[in-house]
């Protein structure tokens, strides 16, 4: 998806009691005069790119701040809030007030995440709220044709821009000379989603503290039927980095399909030309097909794949394990099957006698810098970019860099002799030291992880 932002001139006000829509279809704006977007300041907080339409042509730099049009500046600190209570206040609410908190609450912190299809009714429901609002959207080079036509029609429509981030041209080219371009029909399509989506999106979010989907309850009864209207994301990561740091709204979660599809002709919106051909949910080209009369929307996707777990990794953590546990949280003690990461060849895979014999070793020739992971943990693979870019750093600069996989068998190993606490963790094991020490922040960009590693070396 990409990142875009398009803003309405600022009205100030709050949604009132008497405006609230309680049925979709039946919508009118918030009290707020309604102005056609208009260009405001750019922020720098976040970004020293200039604004879009400063430019004679679309600034191609994949910026995950760069924007047409910036919302007003917002405070730096986002006041603590429960969020799990606020979802239930929300729980009755239309999305039109749902939009209108998130938008209220953070600002040009928050983007309405875009992927082409129904869900272009958010970009909507923030219109009308008069507020401003950014949009962004994946671009993974596998989209049907008439995707990028409708991208073009929203853009002209709403008169925004939306800036589109697209995956790594070095990953992409790794896994289809390794693979090939349909892998996904054989060993299925997490990895291919991964380079392709997962990556792009989490550098898009490194940006914000919130997001807006399209999230629907109806829309995958396996996985999404218990989301909630407004959470903390339990996958990903926002600006300010770790656990808990980004908001996930989803205004439309306890709205059905067919509601929703009422209001996008109400309003007399663009749609995907795809869905007058039998497509309901649309992804990329491959991995996309109509549905028959009768069909879940969502048994067009990933068909030949188990129809109770379809999700591309954007809203991974819907999905759960047996036990019930949530994949975006804790997992339990057994490994799971997922393709391994920090691969790369300045960074030197550990086994069990190797780090086993790091902790006996207290004179070693040069300090090490090693990070306990599992592959399936999203903060670990959030991390990944940046760990890969800290091994290129120190690449003969007489520190080397590993990895070790905690989970599975060797997580109890890793609890009692190696400080895992939680995934991923990170030790520096200084040159004349046997004890190893933990790298004590939740901050995993490269500057910090360099600032900790030199102060010790």
């Amino acid at each position: 998806m990409a990142l875009a932002f398009s803003s309405s001139a600022t009205i100030r006000g709050s949604f009132s009691e008497q405006n609230k829509v309680p049925q979709m279809g039946y919508f009118q704006p918030l009290d707020r005069a309604y102005h056609q977007p208009t260009a405001v300041s750019f922020s720098r907080r976040h970004s020293d790119v200039k604004p879009l339409n400063a430019e004679p042509k679309r600034n191609e730099a994949v910026v995950a701040a760069a924007a047409t049009v910036a919302a007003p500046e917002t405070a730096e600190k986002v006041e603590a809030e429960d969020y799990e209570k606020l979802a239930k206040q929300l729980e009755n609410a239309s999305p039109l007030e749902i939009i209108d908190k998130a938008l209220e609450k953070f600002g040009d912190d928050i983007a309405i995440a875009f992927s082409g299809a129904e869900d272009v009714a958010l970009i909507e429901y923030a219109r009308l709220t008069g507020r401003p609002f950014r949009v962004f959207s994946l671009d993974t080079g596998r989209l049907n044709p008439e995707t990028y036509q409708f991208f073009d029609a929203v853009e002209k429509h709403y008169d925004i821009r939306i800036e589109y981030m697209f995956p790594d041209a070095v990953e992409v080219q790794g896994l289809v000379r390794s693979k090939g371009l349909f892998s996904f029909y054989e060993d299925g399509h997490q990895e291919c989603c991964r380079v392709r989506k997962v990556r792009p999106l989490r550098r898009a979010l490194k940006g914000l503290r919130a997001w807006i989907t399209g999230q629907r309850k109806d829309q995958s009864p396996g996985t999404r039927s218990e989301i909630p209207v407004v959470q903390v994301d339990p996958a990903f990561e926002g600006m300010d980095g770790g656990a808990g740091s980004l908001v996930k709204w989803n205004p439309v979660a306890n709205v059905n399909g067919t509601d929703v599809w009422s209001f996008l002709r109400a309003m007399n919106v663009p749609v995907n030309s795809l869905h007058s051909q039998g497509y309901i949910s649309i992804g990329c080209e491959p991995c996309t097909r109509a549905v028959l009369p009768g069909q879940h929307e969502r048994e067009g996707r990933w068909w030949w794949e188990d129809a109770k777990a379809k999700e591309c990794g954007l809203h991974k953590g819907n999905l759960k394990d047996e036990n019930g546990n949530g994949n975006g949280g804790a997992h339990t003690n057994s490994a799971v099957v997922e393709a391994d990461i920090f691969e790369t060849q300045n960074i030197v895979t550990l086994s069990r006698p190797g780090i086993e014999n790091m902790l006996k070793t207290e004179d070693r020739k040069e300090p090490w810098l090693v990070v306990l992971y599992a592959p399936w943990c999203q903060f670990c693979q959030g991390m990944e970019e940046s760990y890969v870019q800290l091994a290129e750093k120190l690449a003969g600069s007489g520190v080397k860099v590993g990895k070790f996989r905690a989970d599975g068998e060797q997580k109890e190993f890793a609890q009692q002799e190696l400080q895992l606490g939680s995934f991923p963790t990170i030790l520096f094991f200084p040159k004349n030291s046997s004890r190893a020490i933990k790298y004590p922040s939740e901050k995993r960009d490269v500057d910090s992880l360099l600032a900790f590693v030199n102060a010790l070396r």
